[in-house]
């Protein structure tokens, strides 16, 4: 007799309390700096970077700020049309959120792109908290920085792990669903990792 795939999803789903997913090319489909790059004509220079990054060829926070200098001078007005054109969502991403909410899992956004993209994706799926890095924006353009820390490999996992803490939930009870080299951390905090669609390094 065949089981529902529903009823063993929830099954699954009964004894998980966090799920951490990261959100360029995992959450949505795209690497959003690299269509910041699109913009200002510039993408492969861009992705060139972004690529080396998540194959873990250059050290990210480096790459990271590199990429952003490049950004300068890029209106703000830009990230709401990424968001509104092209923040398209991974197969499934809408219904694992919401399956997450109805079944009291907390969901965590950890990203080493940018605040204006995870918070949109917070509002409009419903993510309980989100991390990532901060665009310095004056006169309603990029200034070519970052504000405070880089949300990198490390600080992905260290969110994760103090997130276990405060729910007071096992390890086991955590999943993290990345692709990249800076998810690699994240993911051996949790009980179980997912690489989804992920670069050599990830799914190695």
């Amino acid at each position: 007799e065949s089981v529902p795939m529903e009823s063993t999803f929830d099954e699954v789903l009964a004894d998980l309390r966090l799920l951490a997913i990261d959100m360029d090319s995992t959450l949505v489909t795209i690497e959003s700096i690299d269509e910041m790059g699109d913009v200002l004509g510039i993408k492969q220079q861009i992705a060139a970077l972004t690529a080396q990054a998540m194959r873990g060829e250059i050290d990210y926070p480096e790459s990271l700020r590199r990429r952003v200098a490049l950004l300068a001078g890029l209106e703000e007005t830009a990230l709401e049309r990424i968001c509104e054109e092209r923040m398209n969502l991974s197969p499934g991403a809408e219904t694992l959120i919401r399956r997450c909410e109805d079944n009291g899992i907390r969901t965590l956004l950890v990203s080493g792109g940018f605040n204006f993209f995870t918070a949109w994706l917070k509002q409009r799926l419903g993510i309980d908290e989100v991390l990532s890095n901060v665009l310095e924006i004056d006169n309603g353009r990029l200034t070519g920085r970052v504000l405070g820390g880089i949300v990198d490999g490390n600080a992905k996992a260290a969110k994760l792990g103090a997130q276990i803490e405060t729910l007071g939930a096992s390890r086991e009870q955590a999943v993290a669903i990345g692709d990249g080299a800076n998810d690699i951390p994240m993911m051996s905090v949790a009980g179980v990792s997912v690489a989804y669609r992920a670069k050599p390094v990830g799914r190695e």
